[in-house]
């Protein structure tokens, strides 16, 4: 079976509803760990409660590059068997770039969601632009991660309707509840080998 690390900095509700779908849907993945580069994140209690290993590889005051980062997390993932040849990461609410190194080591085996339909509205503040830029439609997109921001392969999207009426607040909160169903669809397509990439292209078969 394949195991699975999930990479946090705060709440982690998109961390939590994939926990959740796994042991309610039978989705053929082992959560192995849950690591967190801020040792207060409040995900890291909800997923000891869920029954997952928590780490903490802290980020605030680390002194050496982004990719000697990234290498103390590839190690505590090696430590739970969350390798490229039989894991997948996913980062949810990660407030980290991730370094080509990590991206290189673990092609295709890192997933991201972002709140757009991406490759609209990439980076920060996606709600926010897409009410600015008068977006009919706007939604979330389940991706790998590559070394640009948010470039990777698109796996899955949910679309959402933009109203007039929408702030950035009631806009966002529409499209997490779409990122909760999304985020674990992934997971599960992953964990049953039914993702194919064709360079920029993904199938589903």
């Amino acid at each position: 079976m394949l195991n699975l690390g999930i990479l946090i900095s705060g709440r982690g509700s998109n961390m939590e509803s994939i926990l959740k779908a796994i042991k309610k849907n039978g989705i053929p993945i082992n959560p192995a760990v849950v690591i967190s580069n801020k040792a207060d994140a409040k995900g890291l209690k909800i997923a000891k409660k869920l029954g997952v290993s928590t780490e903490v590889v802290e980020s605030k005051g680390f002194k050496g590059s982004r990719a000697e980062y990234d290498e103390k997390i590839i190690s505590v993932l090696r430590k739970y068997k969350v390798t490229p040849k039989n894991g997948l990461v996913c980062l949810a609410g990660f407030m980290r770039i991730i370094s080509p190194e990590f991206t290189k080591k673990y092609k295709n085996k890192i997933m991201n969601i972002h709140p757009a339909l991406l490759p609209a509205f990439p980076g920060l503040n996606s709600q926010k632009q897409a009410l600015e830029y008068g977006a009919k439609f706007s939604g979330c997109s389940v991706h790998f991660v590559d070394a640009g921001m948010d470039t990777g392969s698109i796996i899955i999207q949910a679309v959402v309707k933009v109203h007039e009426k929408d702030t950035e607040d009631s806009l966002s909160k529409k499209i997490l509840r779409e990122e909760h169903n999304i985020y674990p669809e992934a997971v599960r397509l992953f964990a049953e080998r039914r993702i194919r990439v064709y360079g920029r292209k993904t199938k589903i078969i």
